[in-house]
């Protein structure tokens, strides 16, 4: 009668212990704890900067609903009573309503200009190869490295020469000069990633270089449009030293221009809650923008990286 031995079982190295599964047992179960902690710790980073990020702004629309006297008594308690009426002075007495309308006409017309010329001088250097075609896109680049101080005073005369001191289309053009590096190097990278079949596609159907550009080209490239307008949207709204230099005229003032003179118009009777109102309705609307188009502004940035 045959019989059959039963392989006896190998005994576990003593270095590496085995659990059930027969894996051991400090590998997956130490890179989770590893994971767990990185994951811990990062939210904890993301949490302290949404809370030093997100209180000063809570905090100045909260004083923006106080008097003097509740600003300085209890500057980090919340309002008794919500007073409109610091909106409605900062408004009508403070001309806040006259440099909200000069912002947005100025910022409304650079932002269009900047996209349209932008976007047309980052699709020719990105599609097309022609003698020149990196120096005019490092010139660009050497842009964004220029320091805006020292060309204030050259621009200043260079504005002055052109008629545009103190003018509303004078100051579209100096943002626009001063947005359109930034802008034609983002959305030059930005068209790379296009594919070009589809360009291709519409010159075979016939259709122009410019009817290719708006029609086909243009709209695909609305995540990357959004993304720049909202950086470029950000830096004209905020921009405080061009105007001062180039719009000397109290009528032809921007927001920013407003806050200083509403800061020192009073001397020594500040009126700190009409400041706050101020303060939040110049702020409202890029917190309004980005809030709208943020996941435009996500999707942009990271088209790339997609592609």
């Amino acid at each position: 009668m045959k019989t059959t031995d039963t392989p006896a079982a190998v005994p576990a190295e003593s270095g590496a212990p085995v659990d059930r599964g027969g894996a051991p047992s400090g590998g997956p179960r130490k890179e989770k704890k590893e994971g767990t902690t990185l994951n811990v710790f990062s939210h904890g980073v993301l949490v302290i900067w949404a809370i030093m990020v997100g209180m000063p702004l809570v905090w100045a629309v909260m004083t923006s609903f106080k008097d003097d006297a509740a600003i300085f008594g209890s500057p980090w308690s919340l309002p008794d009573t919500l007073n409109f009426g610091n909106w409605s002075r900062a408004w009508s007495q403070a001309h806040m309503s006259d440099y909200f309308l000069n912002t947005v006409l100025v910022v409304g017309g650079s932002l269009v200009g900047t996209l349209v010329l932008g976007s047309m001088a980052a699709y020719v250097l990105a599609r097309f190869d022609f003698p020149g075609n990196r120096f005019i896109y490092y010139l660009f680049i050497a842009g964004m490295s220029f320091p805006i101080m020292l060309a204030l005073v050259p621009l200043f005369y260079v504005v002055d020469n052109m008629g545009l001191l103190n003018t509303i289309h004078g100051l579209i053009l100096v943002y626009i000069a001063y947005s359109l590096p930034f802008t034609v190097f983002f959305l030059t990278g930005f068209f790379r990633t296009l594919p070009t079949s589809v360009a291709e596609a519409a010159f075979v159907d016939g259709a122009s270089h410019t009817r290719t550009f708006f029609q086909v080209m243009l709209p695909m490239a609305k995540p990357g449009l959004i993304s720049v307008g909202i950086f470029n949207f950000l830096g004209q709204w905020n921009q405080y030293m061009l105007p001062t230099v180039l719009n000397t005229d109290p009528d032809k003032h921007v927001l920013t221009q407003g806050l200083v003179q509403l800061a020192v118009s009073q001397g020594y009777k500040g009126d700190w809650s009409g400041l706050f109102a101020g303060l939040v309705m110049a702020m409202l609307p890029v917190l309004a923008a980005y809030i709208v188009f943020q996941r435009q502004v996500v999707q942009g940035l990271t088209a790339g990286a997609l592609k």
